[in-house]
């Protein structure tokens, strides 16, 4: 037998060992770069989300320089008109509700169609001696009737991601119009209750979570190239805007408790304007929520009606009857709010039934 050499049998292993470690670094080191790579790519697509979302923010919060007071031989006023609870792809039944209102895709549109030529009709039309610098349309939340109730799920028109794609279309052609009558659009926007996308109200992430935040993020991106229309969007479920010299705060109502006693909806509605005013300054409060058109600037609110109108669940509840119907007022410098009427939207000979 041939002699063995232990130092050779010793070096080869230390080879074998070395070249296995060799090959496991090179591994290692080929998925670490594998890994580098994609977190580059990730790091990348967030710099763009992030640049994005700096530029929405940008765009949201700068409030429009027509908005503030300017000396002017001739009165100058904006148009405010509120667009809430228009419940969109709800189907209202009117056999439900002893044939007193109706409501579907086809009647929004009609109704919708209605809102913003009657804003026009109003302003121009019904009130003359005043120039217009400009319209704010506050957007005030429940702009769907969403899927938090089974009943809702099983009798909407469609699915939640396609009402936004079709009302996002419908809503950019209203704007539009107001852009070209009146030259400048400043659209301020809350969330309401109905658009969440949980069973349960939330506190945390109330605005980001809820489709009518995403209509109003849709809307924004479809502007973003015109000057002319502006958005401010906050993530809280309360807005503040400026106009001339009054400050107006914006918010759904859902925030309010009560309305069901003698007194009826007032003196919630009061508390809340009360407890907002421990915490904020503002001249008047806008909400909806409660579908009952209640023009009381001097009382430090406007509530805005519902462009869906009466429905089942009213009834059931017993509720007073009111027509679809939805707020518009005129400000102007050092005095405010100047004129207000309600925009009748219904047309029962032309919605068909």
């Amino acid at each position: 037998m041939n002699d063995v050499n232990l130092e050779d049998f010793t070096a080869g292993e230390d080879i074998t060992k070395a070249l296995r470690a060799a090959s496991r670094y090179k591994t290692e080191a080929e998925t670490a770069k594998a890994q580098v790579k994609s977190l580059t790519q990730e790091l990348e697509v967030l710099d763009n989300q992030v640049s994005l979302l700096a530029n929405l923010k940008g765009r949201s919060v700068k409030p429009p320089s027509w908005l503030r007071p300017k000396k002017q031989t001739k009165e100058t006023g904006i148009v405010c008109a509120v667009l809430s609870d228009t419940h969109f792809d709800e189907v209202v039944n009117p056999d439900e509700i002893q044939g007193r209102n109706a409501y579907n895709r086809d009647i929004g549109v009609k109704r919708l169609r209605k809102f913003f030529e009657k804003i026009v009709l109003l302003s121009n039309d019904y009130l003359t001696g005043l120039d217009y610098s400009g319209c704010v349309l506050f957007l005030g939340g429940d702009l769907f009737s969403g899927d938090i109730h089974t009943e809702l799920t099983e009798t909407n028109e469609d699915t939640m991601l396609g009402s936004v794609l079709f009302w996002a279309d419908q809503l950019s052609s209203g704007i539009g119009m107001l852009a070209d009558e009146f030259g400048n659009v400043h659209v301020p926007c809350v969330v309401g209750n109905h658009g969440r996308r949980t069973r349960k109200p939330r506190s945390k992430l109330r605005a980001r979570d809820n489709f009518d935040w995403f209509l109003a993020k849709t809307l924004e991106s479809h502007w973003a190239g015109d000057d002319r229309v502006t958005f401010n969007i906050p993530d809280s479920p309360d807005c503040f805007v400026t106009v001339h010299d009054s400050t107006y705060l914006l918010t759904h109502g859902d925030q309010a408790r009560g309305g069901g006693g003698i007194g009826g909806i007032w003196p919630p509605i009061m508390r809340l304007v009360a407890r907002k005013r421990n915490n904020s300054d503002f001249t008047c409060m806008v909400l909806g929520h409660f579908h009952q058109l209640i023009l009381a600037p001097s009382s430090g609110f406007i509530m805005n009606g519902s462009l869906k109108g009466y429905d089942e669940y009213a009834s059931v509840e017993n509720f007073p009857f009111e027509v679809p119907q939805q707020a518009l007022w005129i400000n102007v410098p050092d005095k405010g709010i100047l004129w207000q009427t309600p925009i009748l939207v219904q047309d029962q000979k032309a919605e068909g039934w």
